[in-house]
């Protein structure tokens, strides 16, 4: 029956005058709601009978969905309680419920747990079991049941945990219905007790004729334990067997399915300590007696009675007896009253002394436990800033301050923005150098590139980079003349001859017209020195650039194609950034790309390089590249696992190695000595004298000749020990041996699966940093530590371990806006002064502000301050830990390489002529080739 709000729904009953009034008028027009069969005179009755079915509040008795309406609900109970019946053991109904009737247990929980255990091990005629038979499980039905037999007709019962087998042409006749009843009767019998029944019906006693069934049953319940040939040897066959050997299919009897069957058969009324009754309709059905016995019912009667009267002593005891007039007392009943209320008004006081004893105790360990709250240690790692260092490690040593990162060091560190715009063009140039087909260089390299400013020599880095990125934006979709219209509708929002640099738009669209225009097509050959790229590049920006994705398209242009008047020219050529001599600003006669790119400033170049590498990105070349990369990342992680499995497997073989060596070391040291104990033994028992207590020659002589032929047998029986004992040593010593070179080889294994692992890392490092770039970590104030080297076509090693390097340096960037407004909020006014004594005035970034440690000196000192307790800096930590073997060389080399081009022009001077210029041809980034090229027309 649904249940609503965890009580069952009771249906409603027509009214006495309804019934009346349908005898007296059979033809009276009524609501009658079909689901439930209720019937109602008045349709308001029906409308609110019929919403509070609708409501979704009932749940399912059986499953416990809840959520449901009425009918769900019982279409619900309906599915599972057909469910139930068609998988409970048809054979075992009628005997559980005859079990169950007229019980009184206060639990359905309590009954189903006193059945189950009643009729775990008792079968029936009819019931489809599992029985073991020689290690196999078949499926089986019981045909006929044995009870105990008697002395009488006592016969050879096969053994309790065995299964014999017999082939019969024809079933057995199943026994009668007047033996069934006598099958089980004590022990389903509820009313006597658990050990008395089973001393009376001892369920092991009962013999079993079952016959296996086919094979269907098997395939779904041995999956294959048995052959082929086997099912079909058993297959219809007989068995007596034993409950020892015997079990139900847990689908059909266990005691969950067993409490649905109870509870969907029985019911109980609401009064105190009524009796479990079977459903009427049900108890005709499987035959249980509907008439309770007189016996049972006086039993009942007396549960009953003995219920109410524990109930009303109890209320009785609490609330005291109810007032009466009472009869005057004797002087010995005041007396007794008098004594009585005494006792009762110490026993008063002695329960409030107690209360208020539990109560001071309580409030005591309350302030014990606040106490210990207060004290309880923090469990590290922690947030950063939470973490602080007290006295005791400020002795030991510990480093409160950061060492200063250098900001004047960064490549044009006076502009942030310039910065950053450069770090991503170099970022991208080496890290898609494969499909850009771009050899790689250093930062160093491409900074002093940029910083190049003579047309001869020409610098062959800044060609091939133009070049490749040219080549790849030939396949990058473009509108033609776009950077023309974007001038021109700039125009039309100026004043008329607004001019920038001396150069109005007019001048400077019609010195564009016939530069560059055939760009796509124009060949630059890598053996040719790539040349032509400058006029390429303006015919690029052209079609490319527009001043939304360029904003300094114009200045740049004009720079391109104008030059200034050669005197002024010449006073401001040694000049590098944006801002020149106003001559300069006075660009006045027309040039071409190939003379005034080297006069562009460096930010002017960065610009260029940031928005072609910011067009090249969405090129079907780097998208392959990136699809690539995540193919070879997923390939990398599979083979990652595989190897620390073998690993794994590698060292369990090497500590099994190491035992047994350990095991068999004291056993051969324990077995020579005993030989030698039982050699002593026989020698001794072999000089016992004789009984006879008379020496005589004869006697004398076959002494001596026995005592000669023992030695001899004790010298043998020595001899050959150490010749078993040599024979073991010798043995011991090859397992030994070959131990010890299985352990070898073994650990070469596991030595080349780490460097194999090591080469994954190195690798996964390149190419995670072709699909997303992350910082080493951050410290505790949310300053990014960034470290490029060694990602996408870039490499940590080279060819025979050689160290390189990219940038040679860790970079610092401060923290964004959002860590700055979470910390601000966290540490209130003490953040801005934990953060001057803890980094420095000099040592404190900006958001998006940079700098950097270029020695491993300061990059220890930094560790050093790093304190592990909070989580941030403990994971930086471990990040440098892990890349330690890397960083600290690539800046040792950089320092190196620094060093040494610092000394080649004073070495390249000679001393029989006077000093010359340097020689730019001669530095690092002139020299630089692209092995990578190809060409292209």
């Amino acid at each position: 029956m649904p249940t609503c709000r965890r009580k069952r729904v009771v249906l409603t009953e027509p009214s006495e005058a309804l019934l009346q009034a349908a005898k007296s008028n059979p033809n009276k027009e009524v609501y009658y709601l079909q689901q439930t069969g209720e019937i109602f005179e008045t349709y308001e009755a029906y409308a609110a009978r019929m919403s509070f079915y609708r409501l979704k509040q009932f749940q399912c008795e059986v499953t416990g969905k809840s959520g449901l309406d009425y009918f769900q609900a019982l279409e619900s109970e309906q599915q599972e309680a057909q469910t139930m019946h068609s998988r409970f053991p048809e054979p075992l109904k009628a005997a559980v419920l005859k079990a169950v009737q007229w019980q009184v247990v206060g639990r359905l929980d309590h009954l189903v747990e006193a059945v189950f255990d009643r009729f775990k091990d008792r079968y029936f005629v009819d019931e489809k079991v599992f029985v073991d038979a020689q290690g196999d499980k078949f499926y089986a039905k019981v045909v006929q049941v044995h009870p105990p037999k008697t002395k009488s007709d006592d016969v050879d019962v096969p053994a309790e945990n065995q299964a014999s087998s017999s082939s019969v042409t024809s079933p057995p006749q199943v026994i009668v219905d007047d033996d069934a009843v006598q099958i089980h009767k004590v022990g389903g019998d509820l009313r006597i007790p658990a050990k008395e029944a089973l001393v009376r019906d001892d369920p092991l006693k009962y013999s079993y004729k079952v016959q296996i069934l086919e094979e269907q049953h098997e395939k779904s319940h041995e999956k294959g334990k048995a052959a082929s040939k086997d099912k079909a040897k058993w297959s219809g066959s007989f068995m007596d067997v034993q409950c020892s050997v015997m079990s139900r299919d847990r689908l059909a009897f266990s005691k969950s399915i067993l409490r649905r069957f109870i509870r969907d058969c029985v019911d109980r009324d609401a009064a105190v300590a009524s009796p479990w009754t079977v459903k009427p309709v049900i108890a005709k059905h499987y035959g249980v007696d509907s008439v309770m016995p007189e016996e049972t019912r006086k039993g009942v009667e007396d549960i009953k009675r003995g219920e109410i009267d524990k109930r009303k002593k109890i209320w009785e005891d609490k609330e005291g007896p109810p007032t009466k007039k009472q009869k005057k007392m004797t002087a010995a009943q005041e007396e007794r009253v008098k004594a009585l209320a005494v006792a009762a008004e110490k026993r008063e006081r002695e329960a409030r002394e107690k209360a208020e004893r539990q109560q001071k105790a309580k409030e005591e360990a309350e302030r014990l436990a606040a106490e210990k709250k207060k004290k309880k240690p923090i469990r590290y790692p922690t947030e950063d800033l939470d973490v602080r260092l007290n006295d005791k490690e400020k002795k030991a040593g510990l480093k409160v301050k950061k060492p200063t990162p250098s900001k004047l060091g960064v490549p044009f560190g006076e502009n942030q923005g310039t910065f950053e715009a450069f770090l991503t063009s170099w970022n991208f140039l080496v890290i898609y150098g494969q499909p850009l087909h771009l050899s790689t260089f250093t930062m160093d390299e491409f900074e002093h590139a940029l910083r190049h400013s003579l047309v001869d020599p020409p610098c062959a880095l800044l060609g091939e980079i133009h070049s490749t990125l040219i080549y790849n934006l030939r396949t990058v979709p473009f509108t033609r003349h776009s950077a023309v219209l974007s001038l021109l509708r700039l125009q039309d929002t100026l004043e008329e001859e607004h001019r920038v640099l001396n150069v109005s738009i007019d001048e400077l669209a019609g010195a564009m017209a016939d530069v560059g225009n055939n760009w796509e097509r124009i060949p630059l050959r890598h053996n040719e020195m790539r040349d032509g790229w400058e006029e390429a590049l303006l015919g690029c920006l052209k079609d490319h650039a527009t001043l939304d994705n360029f904003p300094r398209l114009r200045e740049v242009l004009t720079r391109l194609l104008f030059a200034p008047e050669p005197h002024a020219e010449v006073s401001s050529s040694s000049s590098s950034s944006r801002v020149s001599s106003p001559a300069a600003n006075n660009l006045t006669v027309q040039s071409s790309p190939s003379e005034r790119y080297y006069a562009l400033p460096p930010a002017d170049r960065i610009d260029i390089l940031t928005l072609m590498c910011n067009l090249a990105v969405s090129s079907k070349a780097v998208h392959s590249h990136m699809e690539s990369c995540e193919e070879q990342l997923t390939a990398l992680r599979k083979e990652k696992i595989e190897i620390g499995r073998q690993k794994k497997q590698y060292t369990e073989e090497m500590n099994s190695l190491a035992g047994e060596t350990e095991v068999k070391e004291p056993g051969t040291n324990g077995t020579v000595p005993d030989e030698d104990t039982t050699m002593h033994e026989s020698s001794d028992l072999s000089d016992v004298p004789s009984e006879d207590g008379s020496e005589t020659a004869s006697t004398s002589s076959a002494r001596q000749k026995r005592s000669a032929r023992q030695k001899d047998l004790r010298q043998k029986a020595h001899t050959q020990a150490h010749a078993k004992q040599r024979e073991l040593a010798r043995a011991q010593a090859a397992s030994a041996k070959q131990a010890l070179a299985e352990h070898r080889r073994l650990d070469e294994e596991v030595n080349k699966l780490e460097r194999r692992l090591e080469a994954i890392e190195r690798e996964f490092r390149k190419l995670l940093g072709a699909v997303r770039i992350k910082p080493l970590g951050k410290d505790r104030f949310h300053n990014r530590i960034w470290w490029f080297d060694g990602m996408g076509s870039a490499s940590l090693l080279g060819s025979g371990g050689v160290v390189q390097y990219g940038t040679g340096r860790i970079f610092i960037q401060g923290p964004s806006e959002m860590d700055l407004e979470l910390m601000l909020k966290k540490e209130d006014d003490d953040y801005e002064t934990r953060r001057l004594e803890e980094e420095g005035p000099e040592g404190m970034l900006a958001p998006s502000e940079w700098a950097q440690y270029t020695e491993p000196e300061e990059l220890d000192e930094f560790l050093a301050w790093l304190n592990p307790k909070g989580v941030r800096e403990l994971a930086l930590k471990n990040s440098f830990i892990k890349w330690w073997s890397h960083i600290a060389p690539g800046m040792r080399k950089r320092i190196s390489d620094l060093n040494i081009s610092a000394k080649l022009p004073e070495a390249r001077r000679s001393t029989r002529t006077k000093p010359s210029g340097h020689d730019v041809s001669r530095e690092p980034y002139m020299m630089w080739t692209n092995r990578r090229a190809v060409n292209s027309v």
